[in-house]
This record gives C-alpha cells, sequence and structure tokens, in this order.
C-alpha cells in the first residue's frame, strides 16, 4: 500500500477492526518513510451483479434504485434510517447469495416485499402498490385482504 503522502510504498499496519457493518475491516497504517498515519478500508469484492428489468432490457445493479424505493414506501412511518440500512443489508445479501450474474428485477422485488411484510404493513401496501402496478380499487383491496389472512 503506497503512502497518500509520500508515495512510498513500506507501509506497515498497526490497528485492524471491523466496521460496524461487519462488511469491511478498517485498517491504520503508518509509513515507514515519512512516519504518518492514514486509514484504509478494505470491503468483500463482490461479482458484478446484472439486474433483468421486465421488458428484458438488462442494466447494472444499483442499492440506490431499491433504497429510493424502500424510502418512499416508508416515508412518514416510525422506521429509522439505522433500521431501513439493516433491510438494505438484508436484501443484499440474499440478492448477492444467490450467486447469479444476471438477477430478474421480479426476484429483487419480491424479496424486498418480504423484509417490509415483516417490518411495517403500510410500507409493504405502499410499495407493492407501485411494484405490482394497482390498477384499481380491486386489485389494492385484493393484496390487503391477503395480507390480512
Amino acid at each position: 500500500m503506497k503512502c497518500p503522502f509520500c508515495n512510498q510504498e513500506n507501509t506497515r499496519v498497526i490497528d485492524s477492526r471491523p466496521v460496524p457493518d461487519n462488511n469491511s475491516i478498517r485498517r491504520r497504517r503508518q509509513c515507514d518513510e515519512c512516519g504518518k498515519r492514514f486509514t484504509t478500508y478494505e470491503k468483500i469484492e463482490t461479482i458484478p451483479l446484472t439486474v433483468i428489468k421486465k421488458d428484458q432490457s438488462r442494466e447494472q445493479y444499483d442499492r440506490m434504485k431499491i433504497q429510493d424505493g424502500i424510502m418512499r414506501a416508508c416515508y412518514k412511518r416510525p422506521i429509522s434510517v439505522k433500521t431501513i440500512e439493516n433491510l438494505m443489508d438484508e436484501i443484499e445479501t440474499e440478492i448477492f447469495n444467490k450467486e447469479e450474474k444476471e438477477v430478474p428485477s421480479t426476484l429483487i422485488g419480491e424479496i424486498v416485499m418480504d423484509k417490509l411484510k415483516e417490518l411495517d404493513a403500510v410500507a409493504y401496501v405502499r410499495f407493492a402498490s407501485v411494484y405490482r402496478e394497482f390498477k384499481d380499487i380491486d386489485t389494492f383491496m385484493d393484496e390487503l385482504k391477503k395480507m390480512m389472512k
């Protein structure tokens, strides 16, 4: 690892600890040449993931798209940002554990709905109404009846 201050390659790790999300390691390093300290993060490299959309087009996986949908569904609900972040981590873990290079958006949507159903009924119905494209009140009521069972 090169020192960001003097560009020398002789650095050593003086402290390592996991980051609170447990998905990376924080390493405190010191340059043997200039003596300055700096921090690096080591993160697990994931396989590039392509999402197959409903129209069969493909696009690169984007965590922010899922997070934006969840944030809209949880708007004005008593759900903390930390809870949403944990939910996102669970969803991503489930998606990446499939070890596929291409994942249908329908699978991602179902995973999100399952997680939201466990978290908050209103957020679940909000997300489902957009995801399932409810056309009228009858389809909305059908979904509510399924939830009530």
